[in-house]
């Protein structure tokens, strides 16, 4: 996940250092009717510094239900990193980087079709595992290529998860319930961001280049590394198409502005795609049809923040973005702006700019109503009403909340362990 950057690594460890981050959230989908009467429908707090994961109600007010230890196993994980010079190295380099002194353990999650089991990408683990609902016990584990894991999606049936290996520049794809690798594919410069269509066709992944430098000024920008998206036949796996978003912005006289594609949210029609970049406070219109950036939404600027670009969270400085299931409003977290605010799809314009504590994420609650973020900086989610843009609830949960998706567990599922 976002952390600021430090600058006091050895020389070895800091060229090691790799992105963190942070799609549209997906639920994952349940097998038949009488599976989905015994299951209970959730949001998934992913508690990255803490090594956690906290299960909410999905909507109403969002009181916790119960929490996960996504890192069970953490001894004999330390001990194989503690064994290994390089995965040490590795492992040090996160920490004392992108996770600001802290341990990267819970990055991404979705639950299994039958609601049995949660599978969490690990970024300081280099891996992504399966915690089995009931027992809390690891039921699988994949270890990515490279040294570590990133963002995940699932596919619309909820079989599947796409994993981003971003020292790699690789993404797996997994059956969710045996862990076994179904196809890879290669990607631009450390893997983000992963989104499947509707249909389940394509996979879309966006890569956002070297994050962490501090060559963070526009003419430094060709530092940053190979940065785009690449579109792949999702039962292939063999590449699409290639969209390179600095040729679509220089198109439109914005040729300063960074071309890493950060959080994105198609359209319900898949027409469009809305996207976040580096360093800026807004968002793009991308339309697919005729392949170019069609509308610019500039966000208000915190007074506050600072116009250093090197103190950006990862150069990310707004890192979220969903969208109501009508496709009319768009939410969006203003990270280092420290609010969330509800944006009229049709006409751009903003609502109430709702005070948050570097909000790091932004997806939909399960009835569709509201928009809900993660608090990073204040250990709280928060859920805004799409239909007013006002603040509805904020509801605490663990040490840096990260990503939050929607998924199932079984209707009397209260908790494996703290």
């Amino acid at each position: 996940m976002p952390a600021f950057r430090t600058r006091h690594l050895c020389s070895v460890a800091a060229a090691l250092v790799l992105t963190v981050t942070a799609p549209a959230t997906a639920a994952t989908a349940v097998s038949d009717a009488s599976d989905a009467a015994a299951l209970r429908e959730v949001l998934f707090v992913g508690n990255n510094w803490e090594g956690t994961a906290d299960v909410i109600k999905s909507s109403g007010d969002f009181a916790k239900i119960g929490r996960i230890n996504v890192i069970p196993d953490k001894n004999a994980r330390m001990a194989a990193i503690n064994a290994d010079p390089i995965k040490w190295i590795y492992f040090q380099a996160i920490r004392n980087g992108v996770g600001e002194g802290h341990d990267q353990f819970a990055d991404d999650m979705y639950t299994t079709p039958d609601g049995t089991s949660v599978v969490v990408s690990r970024p300081s683990f280099a891996d992504v595992v399966s915690i089995n609902l009931a027992t809390g016990n690891i039921d699988w584990r994949f270890p990515v290529s490279g040294y570590r894991s990133d963002h995940m999606a699932v596919s619309p049936d909820g079989t599947r998860v796409a994993v981003s290996a971003s020292i790699s520049n690789t993404v797996h794809v997994l059956d969710i319930n045996t862990g076994k690798q179904l196809g890879s594919f290669k990607t631009g410069d450390k893997p983000h961001e992963n989104i499947f269509t509707k249909d389940g066709k394509y996979i879309y992944n966006m890569a956002i280049g070297d994050v962490n430098t501090s060559q963070d000024a526009p003419w430094q920008d060709f530092t940053k590394g190979d940065r785009r998206i690449t579109v792949v036949d999702a039962n292939t796996y063999q590449q699409v198409k290639i969209i390179d978003m600095r040729q679509r912005l220089d198109a439109i006289g914005l040729k300063d502005y960074s071309d890493a594609v950060r959080p994105g949210v198609f359209s319900p029609d898949e027409s469009k795609l809305y996207f976040q970049v580096s360093f800026f406070n807004g968002f793009f219109e991308y339309d697919l049809a005729t392949d170019r950036i069609t509308r610019t939404k500039t966000l208000p600027k915190n007074p506050a923040t600072s116009d250093d670009r090197t103190t950006y969270v990862n150069d990310s400085r707004h890192h979220g973005l969903s969208m109501s299931p009508d496709g009319t409003k768009l939410c969006v977290a203003g990270t280092m702006d420290d609010y969330a605010t509800v944006v009229d799809r049709a006409t751009l314009q903003q609502g109430p700019l709702v005070t948050a504590s570097k909000p790091y994420w932004a997806t939909v609650s399960g009835d569709g109503k509201s928009c809900v973020i993660s608090e990073s900086g204040a250990d709280q989610v928060t859920a805004i009403d799409f239909a007013t843009g006002q603040k509805l609830v904020s509801v605490p949960v663990g040490d840096h909340p990260q990503r939050v998706r929607l998924g199932h567990v079984a209707a009397n599922w209260t908790g494996t362990g703290s």
